[in-house]
């Protein structure tokens, strides 16, 4: 089967074709076995592309496989062969999920219990984008924060997969939902998602803009941060923040890891939530579970929706892998797998 495997640490935008890059295409790698009575193979339509899995090729992530690996985490399919104890799925059900890693091959094996039944109606490039950058975000919003209608919610890199993400769901709770990107393509296309106000951190101070809207709407603050990003504008978004606010630490993508001085959140009742979704696999199934399977049913509603930013095939991970770098990307960026290809939004 095709598969791309990282051989040794390194810059994944580089050309495949180059010596120096990590990544290799395999024409030939072995089909996985089913390795027990409850295994399911799936082959793989699209599997997306996270800002851990960028990470974790340069090394520089907390989980560090050895090498040689193939990448990928979050992928959707259709099943291709069940074990002899497997009683939930059957060949050809279509299926999304989320692996340590392997994803970015033709065929992967997953247990059953790890398997989500994708709704009928739902496109399943939009299934595979869905587990880590949903995920995530409904596991912070509505499990972590409890995110209440008319609360007031404020979203960091609000154009990329997590952002998006947490504006949706932050609409679906009915939430008064700020959005904060860089450039106007990308406002503009937030606007065109409902938010309900939008900050340009490359023009104008969060700190002005959020206060003006918030004095224009008669509101108080910020009841829940969304930071994926960190460095100053976490800074800056704490300055906007109401008494009894809740933070979510989502990740670090500014490169910078924020001070929250204590004593601030001591007097202003902050509660400051570190949020490592993949951790609820081995610690707390059941909440994973319960998050992914509400938000699936929110996607055959239409209540939510992926944006597929970028549609790439194994060959060209590398561009990628780029666009997810350079910050291009309004959503997600996908590899898709043959001619599911053809249907993905380029």
């Amino acid at each position: 089967m095709e598969a791309l495997v990282c051989t040794k640490l390194g810059d994944p935008t580089l050309p495949l074709t180059d010596q120096s890059s990590p990544l290799t295409l395999s024409s030939s790698h072995p089909i996985p076995p089913l390795t027990n009575p409850t295994s399911v193979r799936i082959r793989v339509v699209a599997s997306s592309l996270n800002y851990a899995n960028y990470l974790q090729i340069l090394g520089k992530y907390q989980e560090k496989p050895p090498l040689p690996f193939v990448p990928g985490s979050d992928f959707s399919g259709i099943v291709d062969s069940v074990g002899d104890a497997v009683t939930e799925f059957k060949v050809g059900d279509k299926v999304c999920s989320l692996a340590n890693v392997g994803s970015y091959a033709q065929f992967i094996i997953a247990d059953q219990k790890d398997l989500f039944l994708v709704p009928d109606g739902c496109d399943l490039v939009q299934a595979g984008a869905m587990p880590v950058a949903y995920g995530t975000s409904h596991v912070a919003l509505v499990h972590r924060a409890q995110l209440k209608p008319g609360q007031v919610l404020l979203v960091l890199g609000a154009a990329g997969g997590v952002g998006l993400s947490a504006i949706q769901i932050g609409k679906v709770c009915g939430a008064v939902v700020i959005a904060v990107a860089r450039g106007e393509e990308k406002l503009n296309f937030l606007k065109s998602m409902g938010v309900d106000h939008v900050v340009d951190s490359s023009k104008e101070s969060i700190i002005d803009s959020v206060k003006t809207f918030l004095k224009r709407k008669n509101l108080k603050g910020v009841d829940v941060l969304y930071d994926p990003v960190g460095g100053k504008l976490t800074k800056e978004s704490m300055k906007v923040l109401n008494w009894g606010a809740n933070i979510l630490i989502i990740g670090f993508a500014s490169g910078e890891i924020p001070v929250i001085p204590a004593n601030i959140a001591l007097v202003k009742n902050w509660t400051v939530h570190g949020l490592y979704w993949g951790s609820y696999k081995i610690h707390k199934p059941h909440v994973l579970n319960d998050s992914l399977n509400e938000l699936l049913q929110w996607l055959s509603k239409g209540m939510i929706s992926v944006n597929v930013s970028h549609s790439y095939p194994l060959s060209k991970a590398n561009l990628a892998f780029e666009a997810l770098k350079d910050r291009k990307v309004q959503g997600k960026v996908m590899l898709v797998m043959g001619d599911s290809l053809q249907k993905s939004k380029l």
